[in-house]
Parts: C-alpha cells; sequence; structure tokens
C-alpha cells in the first residue's frame, strides 16, 4: 500500500483583494495546481524537508475566490497567487477554523488589515496620480498619420534601392565588367529619384518627426546627392567611368538593411538578424562608399579644370576666377570629415543598439 502523501511547508498572506501562498519546494517539476469548488488542489514533484519526493496538499478557501489561480516556479519555491471574488479582508485563510499543521504565516509578505489598507490606498491614489499626469500630455490627433507616411516612406525607399542593387547585380553576372561602364545610363533615372526623396530625411529630422540628429542626415543626403546631381549628372565624361558602379552599389546595399529597419521600428517590431545586420554591414560598406566617392571626385577635377564648368570669374578689378576644380579639392577633405562624423555617431548607434545589456540586480 502506498504511504501517506507528503505534505511541504506552505506560507500565506493576503491583501484585500489576493492571496500569496509560498511552497516550500525547490527544483519543482511538473506542478499541478487546480482550484475547484473553491478547493485548491496541489500536487508536484521537488524537493522538500522530506528529500526528492511527490508532494501535495489541499486548502478549502473561507470565501469564493477566482478558479484560475497564478503560479510561478523559482529555483527555491514555487508561488501562487489566487484572487478573491470580492475585496475584503479575511479572519483565516481556510474553511475549517483549525489551521492545518502545515500552514504558516508569511511574515515576509504579512500586513495586518490596516496597513493592506493603507498600501492599497497608496496604490489607488498613484494609479490617479498616473492617470492625471497621462491626462496632462496631449494627444497628438497625427499620430496614425504621421506612421503611416514614414512606413510608406521607408518601403519605398526599400524597394527603390533594391530595384537598384537587384538590377546591377543581374548585369553583372550577365555582362561582368562590361556592366561598370553603362551603370549611370541604367541606373541614374532610378537613383535620382530615390536621392531626391533622401531629402525628406532632412526634413523629417527638422521638424522632429524621427528622433534621429540633423547633422548626420544632412552629411549624407546632401554629400550623395552632391556627386549624383552635380559630379556624375553635369558631367558625360564621368557618366562612363566603371568608378559609378561602385558607388552606387555601395549605396544600395546599405540602404537594403537601413530602410526595412526603420519600417518595422515605426510599428514596433524589431527583428533581432536585421537589427543585427542594419548595425554591423555599413562597418565595411560606409568607409568603401566614402573611398568611391572619393575616386569619383579625384577623377572630376581634372575634368572640371578643363572645361571650366562651374567655375566663377569675379569682375574687374579683381580679375580672379575661382575655380570650381578648386573647391572639390576642399569637398574631398571636407568628404572624409564628414565620414568622421558619421562613423562616430553610427558606432554609438551600434553600441547602443547591440551592445551588452545591464543586467537588473534582483
Amino acid at each position: 500500500m502506498a504511504g501517506p502523501s507528503l505534505r511541504p511547508h506552505v506560507h500565506w498572506a493576503q491583501r484585500h483583494r489576493e492571496l500569496y501562498l509560498r511552497v516550500e519546494l525547490s527544483d519543482v517539476r511538473n506542478p499541478d495546481i487546480t482550484i475547484s469548488d473553491n478547493v485548491l488542489h496541489f500536487r508536484a514533484q521537488g524537493h522538500g524537508a522530506k528529500g526528492d519526493n511527490i508532494y501535495e496538499f489541499q486548502i478549502e478557501f473561507l470565501e469564493p475566490v477566482e478558479p484560475k489561480p497564478m503560479c510561478r516556479v523559482t529555483q527555491r519555491q514555487l508561488n501562487i497567487t489566487v484572487q478573491k471574488k470580492e475585496s475584503n479582508w479575511w479572519e483565516r485563510l481556510t474553511k475549517q477554523e483549525k489551521r492545518p499543521l502545515f500552514l504558516a504565516p508569511d511574515f515576509d509578505r504579512w500586513l495586518d488589515e490596516s496597513d493592506a489598507e493603507m498600501e492599497l490606498r497608496e496604490k489607488e491614489e498613484e494609479k490617479i496620480s498616473k492617470m492625471k499626469i497621462e491626462s496632462r500630455v496631449p494627444k497628438d490627433p497625427f499620430k496614425h498619420l504621421k506612421k503611416g507616411y514614414l512606413v510608406m516612406y521607408n518601403l519605398v525607399q526599400f524597394l527603390g534601392f533594391s530595384w537598384i542593387f537587384v538590377n546591377m547585380t543581374v548585369r553583372l553576372f550577365i555582362l561582368g565588367k562590361d556592366s561598370f561602364y553603362d551603370t549611370f545610363h541604367t541606373i541614374s533615372d532610378m537613383m535620382y529619384f530615390c536621392q531626391t526623396l533622401a531629402l525628406m530625411e532632412v526634413v523629417n529630422s527638422l521638424i522632429g518627426l524621427v528622433r534621429s540628429p540633423l547633422i548626420p542626415a544632412i552629411i549624407q543626403v546632401f554629400g550623395r546627392n552632391f556627386i549624383l546631381f552635380v559630379v556624375l549628372g553635369s558631367l558625360e565624361e564621368m557618366q562612363s567611368k566603371a568608378v559609378v558602379f561602385f558607388v552606387f552599389y555601395f549605396w544600395s546595399i546599405i540602404e537594403l538593411f537601413r530602410y526595412p529597419y526603420y519600417m518595422l521600428s515605426c510599428i514596433g517590431i524589431e527583428w533581432k538578424p536585421l537589427t543585427w545586420l542594419r548595425y554591423t554591414t555599413w562597418i565595411p560598406l560606409y568607409p568603401l562608399g566614402g573611398l568611391a566617392e572619393a575616386v569619383c571626385l579625384i577623377q572630376s577635377i581634372p575634368i572640371f579644370s578643363e572645361t571650366g564648368k562651374f567655375s566663377l570669374g569675379l569682375p574687374n578689378p579683381l580679375n580672379v576666377t575661382i575655380q570650381f576644380s578648386f573647391l572639390l579639392q576642399l569637398y574631398l577633405i571636407a568628404l572624409f570629415l564628414g565620414i568622421f562624423v558619421n562613423f562616430r555617431y553610427l558606432y554609438k548607434q551600434r553600441k547602443q543598439h547591440l551592445g551588452p545589456k545591464k543586467r537588473k540586480m534582483k
């Protein structure tokens, strides 16, 4: 015959709306906790006062409770929370007047009725205070409209740069190195569209629609547009250079991860592999893209010097011509300074999103 069932030590406390049971079992396995006919049934395997065994007990509550207990298992104990059906203070836990031997008060959580009422009052006052603070904060009537606009903006940019990347990749596999020299003529229309639309990133930051700092956005958007519209768009001699392929290719790869990351962030979704790619791929790609832009500038300087395009001739008595090629040399220095500024910003962002998280002390 089976021996008498083993009962664990159980400690209890209450509040006006809840009951707390702490079961002294460690390494709990297969807990079975139910409430039926206002009786809590407990059965679990764990390490208690009688070693590693199956322990069980039943408690018939003094007054009606909700039939769905909440259970939380830790390495050293098992905690059960039971909701009372009516908010009031019980004179004891069990329906039987004599307290079971395995049951004792939980002095770590014990409060008398007056203290419990004070705690309940403080919680209600805190809740009311929080609601008042929230009511003072003006609600943005255009919140959903702004979110929809940002989602659509990032989606359109992602599709545009995806088209550029796929088109260039397919042409590279089919034509090989020959695809380098007509990149501008096949891709420029879409690149013009995407980079013109990218001006909205500066506007979004300027009006506070996004939290991105303004300076990095200006450096990237206007830097790219200077290369695209001024250096490449105005010089036919530059449009057939192989460097155009690398400039466009590096730009598109970076945006393949940046725009979908921001699009998902707008709707509160974080996909960890995408987050890692967003804050890691820029490490090789950003310097390579900057190097390709620098090569593009260096190759264009002799052409601007020879043609005198965009050079500014000052009237007499100065009679001095400011060569645009000289300004490009100054811009070349500014380009590397801009890369350094954005590199620092992206590095801080990477540490913030991928750095080790500080553990909270329990």
